[in-house]
């Protein structure tokens, strides 16, 4: 069983929770894109957890975890995450955790140079995370970049990063910074990577071969998607399940099954058309109910109603073959439920997702549904929420066109329901 768990919208729609909940099933979890420029949050019987590089499935004893081709890793980021899981009892190991020497790194003047342009660009900036990530994945595409297996061959090593600074160098002095050092940059790449080799391998074929039971997870939403997505407001990278095998390292593998991941409501990290979009009061109320901050950065969320539009746009794409709805429980303080319909793009309504300009003067249009009023926190099956809840999930499923098999109403492992799907699809 090979079954991909990605996002349905902009990001942070709770993905990291699922893989959580739904890894005690499988063998494997890999993350197959991105990089520390997102977070996903757990909570369980072990704590809180905010992950930014490692898949989510090492809260879990029975599970190995792989970083897949796909990534860019920061190599101090990432150990700073491992000791951070020891410091709370877990204890990664190489047999716990697999690094595709394939994926590439982020490094630290792929941050600086993020920053610089971020900075440059001012008034008109991306909202990137300033993390590194566009500038990692550009120079992959360059053809300009170090990989993981390059920390296996440190004389080789010595050369690829005193030929490729030459080159990165005419970039820094270009924004009118100071040029990176190649024996700090050596220095950095010793410190972090020494710590992090044990863990290069190439271990995923092999589990396919096995017949595994492996989960890809998803960074980020399909809205986010390089090609896809609402660009030049995306990531650097291809958020779509269909990509999963390849961002994994097993290209000629075929996906069993798509579980989209959505939230209650919409929410939005980063600049970026976003047609949902609340403001003032009842936006600091539903972020305030939601603890909209981004996992990653901590900054504010945009929040908004739930966008059938772009929703159902990132079910197709996605290729989702069930839904899972997170933080039902949120919407619970709501006398009236917005929901968007459809937007009115130059005067006229429409259902479809718009792209380029229409996207950017695209306005909601609006229905209101009966709010629920009451804590639904404790429920664990569908027949025990109340029946506005019930018609909000039948709703939107409908929308959708696809089955909304989990919802969840907390943010604890357990906090959830399984149901059957009721519409017809």
């Amino acid at each position: 069983m090979l079954t991909a768990v990605v996002g349905i919208n902009w990001g942070d729609e709770g993905k990291g929770r699922m893989v959580d909940l739904l890894s005690e099933e499988y063998d494997v979890i890999c993350r197959y894109q991105g990089g520390n420029n997102a977070g996903h949050t757990v909570v369980n019987d072990k704590g809180k957890f905010i992950l930014n590089l490692l898949p989510s499935g090492v809260l879990r004893d029975n599970v190995v975890n792989v970083m897949g081709a796909g990534m860019v890793i920061d190599l101090e980021h990432l150990c700073g995450e491992i000791v951070g899981l020891h410091e709370k009892g877990i204890a990664l190991t190489p047999d716990t955790l697999k690094i595709s020497g394939n994926a590439f790194i982020c490094m630290p003047y792929h941050v600086k140079q993020d920053i610089l342009e971020e900075e440059r660009l001012g008034a008109h900036k991306y909202g990137s995370t300033r993390r590194g990530i566009a500038p990692a994945y550009g120079d992959k595409y360059m053809k300009k970049a170090l990989r993981m297996n390059d920390l296996l061959a440190p004389e080789a090593l010595k050369e690829k990063v005193t030929s490729l600074l030459e080159w990165k160098n005419i970039t820094l002095q270009g924004y009118g910074a100071d040029k990176a050092d190649v024996h700090e940059t050596l220095r950095w790449l010793e410190q972090y990577g020494s710590q992090l080799q044990p863990y290069i391998t190439e271990y995923l074929s092999g589990a396919v071969s096995d017949g595994k039971k492996i989960m890809f997870e998803a960074q980020l939403g399909a809205l986010r998607d390089i090609d896809y997505g609402i660009y030049p407001y995306t990531t650097s990278s291809q958020t779509l399940a269909s990509y999963a095998a390849i961002g994994a390292g097993v290209p000629g593998a075929r996906l069993d099954k798509v579980i989209g991941v959505m939230k209650a409501y919409s929410s939005c990290v980063g600049e970026g058309p976003f047609a949902v979009e609340m403001q003032g009061k009842e936006a600091d109320d539903l972020r305030s109910a939601g603890a909209e901050f981004g996992a990653a950065t901590g900054r504010p969320r945009r929040v908004g109603g739930f966008d059938i539009v772009a929703s159902r746009y990132g079910v197709q794409v996605q290729g989702a073959d069930e839904l899972a709805l997170t933080k039902l429980d949120v919407l619970s303080y709501m006398e009236r439920i917005p929901v968007c319909v459809g937007y009115k793009v130059n005067g006229k309504i429409t259902e479809a997702f718009p792209h380029g300009e229409q996207l950017l003067t695209a306005k909601p249009v609006y229905e209101l549904l009966d709010g629920f009023k009451t804590d639904i926190s404790r429920c664990r099956s569908f027949d025990e929420l109340p029946r506005a809840a019930r018609r909000y999930v039948e709703y939107i499923e409908a929308a959708m066109n696809c089955p909304i098999t989990y919802v969840s109403v907390g943010a604890g492992r357990d906090d959830y329901m399984k149901r059957e799907s009721r519409a017809t699809v």
